[in-house]
């Protein structure tokens, strides 16, 4: 028996919604070039200069307030750790993306051996950036990022030792988490890893990025 016109159009119609959200939600399809919104204040790096490969540049607080990524702007935020650190910046990534109203998507690394693997998920999600959150990540981004030179990252409250122009980092006294061969910084501290400096990280980074200031490392020297 068929069944009614009337049916057979309301399940059409609910296909035809369902795919079209789905098409939405799909970070495959093309997707131009993100531009910053906005611009970066005074202070947040020599405008007569662009920063050498791997150096670090001590940006004016606030001078990254007025720069914002566009609505389509497609980050992932890969997490690996459940230290108070790690909790804060991830709590700072999220606080920032649902300000800025961006669709960001979650990798939550399980253990060591899923680390590697994570990150090639989160790159076959095709986003703009990547940012990552928690020390446990720094090694296994050494490994992967030379080989992925298309693929923007940055790394909040920790950094790589020879990043490439790829990764950028921003720490403040009390992170610069550099890898297990380094060891932990002298001065690391937990409790520098405040709302207010995690929040203040994330923006300075992504405006970095956002203006083409990349592979080196964005030094808060207060928080916000």
């Amino acid at each position: 028996m068929r069944p009614p016109l009337r049916a057979v159009a309301m399940l059409a119609a609910a296909a035809a919604l369902v795919t079209g959200c789905s098409s939405g939600d799909d970070w495959s399809e093309p997707h131009p070039r993100p531009a910053a919104i906005g611009s970066l204040g005074p202070g947040f790096v020599d405008p007569s200069t662009t920063p050498a490969p791997e150096a670090t540049i001590r940006p004016r607080p606030g001078s990254w307030t007025g720069v914002h990524p566009s609505r389509d702007y497609r980050v992932v935020l890969l997490t690996a750790g459940d230290d108070q650190p790690t909790r804060a910046l991830v709590t700072a990534v999220e606080g920032w993306a649902d300000d800025e109203h961006l669709d960001l998507r979650k990798i939550v690394v399980a253990d060591a051996h899923d680390a590697v693997p994570s990150i090639s998920r989160a790159m076959g999600m095709h986003p703009d950036l990547i940012v990552s959150a928690g020390n446990d990540l720094i090694d296994p981004l050494a490994l992967v990022t030379p080989n992925h030179l298309d693929q923007q990252f940055l790394v909040v409250g920790a950094e790589l030792a020879e990043p490439t122009h790829n990764v950028t980092a921003v720490d403040w006294s009390g992170a610069s988490f550099r890898g297990e061969g380094l060891g932990t910084s002298s001065t690391y501290n937990p409790d520098s890893f405040t709302a207010e400096r995690c929040a203040a990280a994330i923006r300075a980074g992504v405006a970095a990025v956002l203006n083409d200031l990349t592979g080196i490392v964005v030094w808060l020297d207060q928080p916000e």
